[in-house]
């Protein structure tokens, strides 16, 4: 009887949620927006320190790992950490010192010299339609092309002036941006230096709330989880690192400008799979299209050919083998990813189908293998 209310109970609280989320759909998306802007910075530094330990566990297997100094093992976590947000920091550094100078010098250039190219273009139709030989159809119209010019430079002055208009909203929301960005490393620097009680804390919990058979297929699913993902990270980073270093080989090969800064920045954006490279790409388009539009044309044509490369053949071989997931598999799980969750979805696709796809595989084999047990 008290195990037919329980589940009475259970039943009922689960029809009564469900119902709530089918006439307040808005409010509680609202209220969950709202809860995880306030977790953001906790999320942020769980997922920075899931990233950053990759580096720490190698790191710390080279410093010392047999000495007997006192001094050296309780002090060894601290240091491993610091090297490692070193060697983040200078790489990123030394990416955004080659690439950003020269984007913004292009900027300014291509700023410049909007004027001239809207003058250049209305003197050029203007003689086009005084020409001899254009048709009278087109001569009747009447197009003052001092007016067109003056409207289009009102227009951008106007989106200029707005732009700086919003300064204030900008500048708030970029310190907000800082400020959360640092407790995220407060965070990830935190749970780095006492991963191993946080491991044994959430253990004990596990051992007193939950059933021991439940227990294990948890940790189960979380071991293949950590396998695949930290495989991803892994994989990710060499597919970048050749992916930049073929850039800019290629970009040298055929005398293309800024070929060091290109070739870092889309090693750098191609973290964000399939898509990075088109960023990188068109990041490389604006630096070269200031200083010769044929040759910014041509590199359009590299960066396709290299984009088809990368996402047909390095991407699929270099990560889908990292992590264990076929080619055509890696394919799908950006192109639904990408769908169903953008930039994010494209980035955790490839490791939750591999995720998947493990478990599913060995499920298979063990039911395979032990038919009577299934």
């Amino acid at each position: 009887m008290e195990i037919n209310r329980r589940n009475i109970i259970r039943y009922g609280i689960i029809v009564v949620l469900v119902l709530v989320g089918l006439i307040y759909p808005a409010q509680i998306y609202s209220i969950f927006l709202n809860l995880f802007g306030i977790l953001l910075p906790i999320v942020l530094g769980g997922v920075l320190a899931y990233v950053l330990n990759l580096l720490v566990v190698k790191l710390e297997k080279h410093f010392f790992p047999n000495s007997k100094s006192k001094w050296i093992n309780g002090s060894r976590r601290g240091i491993v950490i610091l090297l490692t947000l070193v060697i983040v920091i200078l790489v990123m550094t030394g990416v955004f010192r080659l690439v950003l100078p020269q984007f913004i010098l292009a900027l300014t250039k291509f700023f410049k010299s909007i004027p001239a190219l809207f003058s250049d273009i209305s003197n050029l139709a203007e003689k086009i339609n005084s020409h001899s030989a254009v048709p009278d159809q087109l001569k009747a119209i009447d197009i003052n092309w001092t007016s067109v010019q003056s409207k289009v430079m009102k227009f951008l002055t106007s989106g200029v002036s707005g732009l700086f208009g919003s300064t204030f909203k900008i500048v708030t929301g970029f310190a907000k941006g800082i400020f959360n960005f640092i407790l995220a490393v407060t965070f990830a620097v935190y749970i780095l230096a006492t991963k191993e009680k946080l491991i044994g804390q959430v253990n004990k919990a596990g051992k007193a709330f939950i059933k021991e058979n439940t227990r294990k297929k948890i940790k189960y699913v979380l071991d293949i989880t950590n396998n695949m993902f930290s495989s991803f990270i892994v994989g990710q980073v060499t597919e970048a690192i050749i992916l930049g270093t073929l850039c800019a080989l290629g970009m040298l090969l055929f005398k293309f400008p800024y070929a060091l800064s290109v070739g870092a920045f889309v090693g750098i954006t191609s973290l964000v799979p399939i898509l990075g490279a088109w960023a990188g790409g068109a990041v490389g388009f604006l630096l070269i299209v200031v200083d010769s539009p044929l040759q910014a044309v041509l590199f359009v044509v590299f960066i396709i050919v290299l984009q088809q490369l990368e996402s047909n053949l390095i991407y699929p071989r270099v990560v889908g083998t990292s992590i264990g997931l076929p080619g055509i598999w890696v394919l799908a799980s950006i192109t639904v990813g990408g769908g169903l969750g953008g930039i994010v979805g494209m980035l955790l696709g490839v490791p939750v189908a591999a995720t998947i796809y493990q478990l599913v595989k060995n499920e298979a084999n063990r039911r395979l293998e032990n038919p009577a047990k299934v």
